[in-house]
């Protein structure tokens, strides 16, 4: 029988060595992983395909550190042989971003970079045109099995205005998308920056179906930041990666025989017998060098290490090592309760935003502070805190606004609205987008760590998918992913200590020189600029009619820059 292997990522953009994991690799080993797989794959005529479902920008110095950002990224990513790729939501959020996309990835992966409803707007001329190819139809060189790959985003609305994004349900209606699917092939590959179980999936599910009841159908997701497995039917199934790149999510088909090989193949003889399997692989060298079979001296390739090598010269140029200071503990965003002494969420509202939300020449106006929980992006580990750490924690160009003088009364609803969503997020533009943190997405309720039997490894391109056993029957385990999906507890490769995540609320508040004695009458209310439209929607709900022409810029640096000052003031010490 033959078998197809894809893996995935969902990165959001991680290049640096040991940033989320004590044992992670850097993107040069990453690309020696990839080479070595598909040498692998191919010497026992598998098909290894690679999948990119968008977010690669932001959350990281290397981009966001960079006069332009992206100064070296693009020339790192471009070294990876991707088979289908796709944008994310934060390629689009600023104008110049959504350029970069469209003038510098796109030819770098030209024939395999498809934007099936994204349109960019072209500065010259105001053309509304396709970011990359609608599709792709491509024929797999071992076992020529032919296949349809759609690249999508979902219903993004927050988008910067040199880029349209297409809802879903529209473009499963276009004449283009109508004949694709009818073409004879034998699997669909459905790539995006969409959860697995959101309704621009399931839409696709169902057109796609509608013209070809049994062809499979594989569907690699986004977005949500959470590994994912999902069954639509008995041939057609969803993976997500996760988030960071911290995950390669390995999704293997057996039983897929291409015609392309075999002309007289009938239809059914390839389909009679499919098994779909799912896997997360860490992302580190412990696990590279397990999968290849090699070890820290015969698993790097050249041109892998001429990457690594890139990024160390990179991260040198842009000085992504120097320490602004010591973090005295570590301080989780969803690791720990909100609030609480562990919370990252508490150290921001209690004594980062007290300090830096205030405008000099209005430093004794009674002040209400309001950020999105979303804007913090990872937890802070004890120790150093360098340059690289503050755009991993905030990568974002987010400023604070303010409107000036609103009633107390009205002001102090507002957090409470914020929080509870409703007619706030129904009402309010952009509502497709989410203010806490994306993992919370698609989990609903808290995690409380447990304990977990020890269980054996797994071999992605084993023949029969089998288990390995591991070196030792009691292994001491690190805290890590432990995963429960659609396919059950066994997704995960490596057996790790559970982590607790707990939920947090959409924002939180930072009340700052208020009378002690009585409420005052008015106040400046200060915002992340990311959460305008939810705020004057909110507002109304109060009563109050404020407008886009009443917010005013408060600050003119972003929450990035004045949280790297707060750090350098109060974390001086050496670790």
């Amino acid at each position: 029988m033959g078998a197809t292997e894809f893996y995935a990522d969902n990165r959001h953009a991680w290049l640096a060595c040991g940033t989320f994991a004590r044992y992670s690799a850097d993107w040069g080993d990453y690309i020696s992983f990839a080479e070595r797989m598909r040498k692998k794959a191919d010497k026992e005529g598998r098909d290894l395909l690679l999948i990119d479902t968008g977010d690669r920008i932001e959350g990281n110095g290397l981009y966001d550190a960079s006069d332009p950002k992206g100064k070296y990224t693009y020339d790192i990513f471009k070294e990876q042989d991707i088979d289908v790729i796709c944008t994310g939501n934060h390629e689009l959020y600023q104008s110049d971003a959504s350029t970069r996309e469209y003038t510098q990835t796109v030819p770098n992966f030209k024939g395999k970079y498809l934007a099936s409803n994204l349109d960019y707007i072209d500065p010259q001329t105001g053309d509304q045109i396709p970011m990359a190819q609608r599709y792709r139809k491509f024929t797999t060189k071992n076992q020529g099995i032919r296949i349809l790959a759609f690249g999508f985003l979902f219903d993004f609305t927050g988008n910067a205005n040199n880029t349209k994004v297409q809802p879903v349900e529209n473009t499963i209606k276009e004449k283009w998308f109508q004949e694709a699917i009818r073409e004879d092939v034998d699997l669909f590959v459905v790539i995006g920056h969409v959860t697995l179980e959101g309704p621009e999936y399931k839409a696709l599910f169902k057109a796609i179906r509608s013209q070809k009841w049994d062809t499979p159908i594989q569907f690699f997701g986004g977005h949500s930041h959470i590994r994912d497995f999902v069954k639509y039917d008995s041939k057609a199934y969803g993976v997500q990666a996760g988030r960071y790149m911290e995950t390669i999510g390995w999704m293997s088909i057996d039983g897929i025989q291409g015609k392309g090989k075999n002309k007289d193949r009938k239809d059914h003889e390839t389909r009679a017998s499919l098994s779909f399997n799912r896997r997360y692989i860490d992302n580190n060298l412990f696990g590279y060098h397990y999968h290849t079979g090699l070890n820290e001296t015969t698993f790097p390739t050249e041109h892998g290490k001429n990457v690594s090598s890139l990024i160390q010269t990179s991260r040198k140029a842009l000085n992504l090592d120097h320490s602004y200071g010591c973090a005295p503990k570590d301080l989780w965003l969803n690791r720990a309760p909100y609030p609480s002494n562990d919370s990252l969420l508490t150290w921001l509202e209690t004594e980062v935003i007290p300090v830096i939300a205030i405008s000099p020449d209005r430093k004794d106006v009674p002040t209400l502070a309001i950020t999105n929980s979303g804007a913090m992006r990872f937890d802070i580990f004890k120790g150093a805190f360098t340059i690289d750490t503050t755009y991993i924690i905030s990568p974002f160009v987010s400023k604070f606004l303010f409107l000036k003088d609103v009633p107390y009364k009205s002001a102090k609803a507002l957090l409470p609205l914020l929080n509870s969503g409703g007619p706030v997020f129904e009402a309010a533009e952009s509502k497709a987008q989410h203010l806490a943190p994306p993992e919370q997405i698609s989990i609903h309720s808290d995690i409380i760590a447990t304990s977990l039997p020890s269980k054996p490894f797994f071999d992605p391109l084993s023949p029969q998918h089998t288990f390995l056993s591991s070196n030792s029957d009691e292994p001491d385990l690190i805290p890590g992913y432990t995963t429960k999906d659609a396919g059950g507890t066994d997704g995960d490769d490596t057996l790790h200590s559970q982590i607790s995540f707990y939920r947090v609320p959409n924002c939180i508040q930072s009340a700052i020189s208020m009378p002690e004695d009585e409420d005052p009458e008015v106040v400046d209310l200060v915002f992340v600029d990311f959460i305008q439209p939810w705020v004057l929607t909110a507002l109304q709900f109060t009563g109050e009619m404020y407008n886009k022409s009443d917010v005013k810029v408060y600050r003119e640096e972003t929450l990035t820059d004045l949280m790297a000052a707060w750090i350098k003031e109060n974390w001086q010490h050496d670790c």
